[in-house]
């Protein structure tokens, strides 16, 4: 399997940020999780939010994309305009905007339910589309991820991991959105399975123009999929910019030394 491409440079983002979170604070009782978060996403570029486990990224993912089981206060604005805090309160348009990629692609996909089925679902819940409309996007969605159509009656438990992974890349897809929030896709994959889902996600970000927030503990990752770099350290973004210039300057104490843990290793 080949190894990724070389690290991605940065264009220029456009002057609105497409996605934009705006002094987020999140608290489990007197336990702060976030505080005072500012991030933006930008069309056609991938920002990866770092961070040990505990740091906070996923419940800041979960917070963007409507799925936060506790209050935030702040904002989370696309395209200008605010975001509620849940998908139940946000516009179906607002929930096709913004998909979610699970660690575990069980967590996407029901095993009980063939792939085509589990990737009509997004779909049905949009309404206004035939069942023969709907099979086509599916379709047009198993394309895209390089699985193909005839993996649209077959169960996830016929699949190997990398292609449960493309499978559940695809039910995000199915809906077109704006942005696609990535959480630890691939740490539950072997090296190879890694190299070539983020590949399929380079050239899909590529294709489609999409924004990405690609969530991982994992710092070696970074030149290989992000254009811009923000670490995460006890609910606060320690290091923002650009990969390379965060890579090769970073400003905390934090990320020097999970620079320094990768080269040793």
């Amino acid at each position: 399997m080949a190894e990724p491409r070389p690290e991605r440079k940065a264009t220029t983002p456009s002057s609105r940020p497409l996605l934009a979170v705006e002094d987020l604070s999140l608290s489990y009782g007197p336990k702060t999780v976030l505080d005072g978060l500012r991030l933006e996403l930008h069309s056609g570029q991938t920002t990866m939010l770092l961070g040990e486990s505990g740091s906070g990224k996923t419940t800041l993912a979960r917070a963007i994309a409507g799925l936060s089981a506790a209050s935030w206060t702040g904002q989370v604005l696309l395209d200008g305009e605010p975001l509620a805090e849940t998908t139940r309160k946000r516009t179906a348009e607002q929930r096709r905007r913004i998909q979610y990629i699970f660690q575990s692609p069980f967590s996407s996909l029901n095993p009980r339910r063939t792939i085509g089925e589990s990737l009509a679902v997004p779909l049905q819940m949009g309404g206004g589309m035939s069942s023969a409309q709907r099979r086509e996007a599916v379709s047009v969605a198993l394309d895209q991820v390089r699985l193909g159509r005839s993996y649209i009656d077959r169960r996830p438990g016929d699949l190997s991991g990398g292609e449960r992974q493309r499978a559940a890349i695809a039910r995000a897809l199915v809906s077109a959105p704006s942005v696609l929030v990535c959480d630890e896709v691939t740490s539950a994959l072997d090296v190879s399975v890694q190299a070539a889902v983020i590949e399929l996600l380079r050239e899909i970000q590529d294709e489609t123009g999409m924004a990405m927030l690609f969530v991982t503990h994992n710092i070696t990752l970074s030149r290989h999929i992000a254009h811009r770099l923000a670490v995460l350290q006890k609910g606060r973004i320690v290091d923002h910019g650009l990969t390379e210039d965060v890579l090769a300057r970073p400003d905390s104490e934090y990320t020097r030394d999970l620079l320094e843990h990768v080269l040793t290793l």
